[in-house]
């Protein structure tokens, strides 16, 4: 192991030590202490503020702009919170996690893996999607998060610790279709974030989406159809502050005989619909449409 990977691994106990004590704190005082926290940063400081006031407003046209600012101060609230959540989420026992999560026609995933496929989950940055990392207790199959690794090391390691608390396993962007077609691992289910701006820009993969051209990312879908897995929308909704609900929702039996694009444009649909239920849950700090 070099010095530089030691270097990064020391610093990286170091962080989560902190985070470890600080999440041992109860959850009231850490929500008081995130909003606390935002308000500062987001109010006082105004982080990406017109960002979000603009996402929102192009997002929802029909919208006055009181209408807008509610949801966008509804919006850092929630922020706030998932920030506490996230950071309780690291001591927290994983029963305590289950009973703030409730998931719904999750028989779906186990039907098409029992059936002979893999089972590829996608979601939105809506509600506290980090919650979803007790989904590895919740099922009796191996669970794969797609992720893209951070340029920062320690923040990337930090990262990886977090989610795979509960059994998931990380696995770069880049790897998983090799991953998948070496045919070495189990049936299981491969969870992707899909709905942030892709790296490379393709003509097929732009929808309308709230609104607005938006390219979409299409290493879901390709995986999909080269796989011929199955595809399931985990549909995510705040029912009260700390507590969701998850709902599978089927988008695809067979990928391999689909049409490209269509898996794609189902995912926008039930992706517009999830944000337009809630729209202070999604993460309006992206520069989503910035290409």
């Amino acid at each position: 192991m070099s010095d530089m990977k030691i270097s990064r691994t020391v610093a990286c106990d170091c962080v989560y030590g902190i985070l470890y004590a600080v999440s041992l704190i109860p959850m009231p005082v850490l929500y008081a202490l995130s909003s606390f926290a935002c308000f500062l940063a987001c109010r006082m400081g105004g982080y990406r503020r017109h960002v979000v006031i603009q996402n929102i407003a192009r997002s929802f046209p029909d919208k006055k702009y009181e209408e807008v600012r509610v949801i966008a101060s509804r919006f850092y609230g929630c922020f706030a919170a998932y920030f506490a959540e996230i950071v309780k989420s690291i001591s927290a026992p994983a029963g305590s996690i289950e009973a703030k999560v409730a998931f719904e026609n999750l028989e779906i995933i186990d039907a098409h893996v029992k059936g002979g496929r893999n089972v590829i989950a996608c979601l939105g940055h809506c509600g506290n999607w980090e919650m979803l990392n007790i989904l590895p207790v919740k099922l009796s199959h191996g669970v794969y998060a797609v992720y893209r690794p951070l340029k920062a090391g320690i923040a990337d390691e930090l990262m990886v610790r977090l989610r795979s608390r509960f059994g998931a396993t990380l696995i770069p962007d880049k790897s998983v279709v090799r991953h998948i077609l070496s045919g070495k691992t189990p049936l299981s289910v491969y969870l992707f974030l899909a709905d942030q701006c892709p790296r490379i820009r393709e003509d097929k993969y732009r929808f309308v989406f709230l609104n607005q051209q938006a390219y979409l990312f299409s290493g879901m879908e390709k995986l999909a159809r080269r796989t011929d897995s199955a595809v399931v929308y985990l549909h995510i909704t705040q029912v009260a502050k700390g507590s969701y609900r998850v709902r599978c929702m089927p988008l695809c039996t067979e990928a391999g005989a689909t049409r490209e694009g269509l898996i794609t444009q189902k995912y926008v649909s039930l992706l517009t619909e999830n944000i337009t239920e809630q729209p202070c849950g999604w993460l309006w700090t992206h520069r989503r449409w910035k290409k």
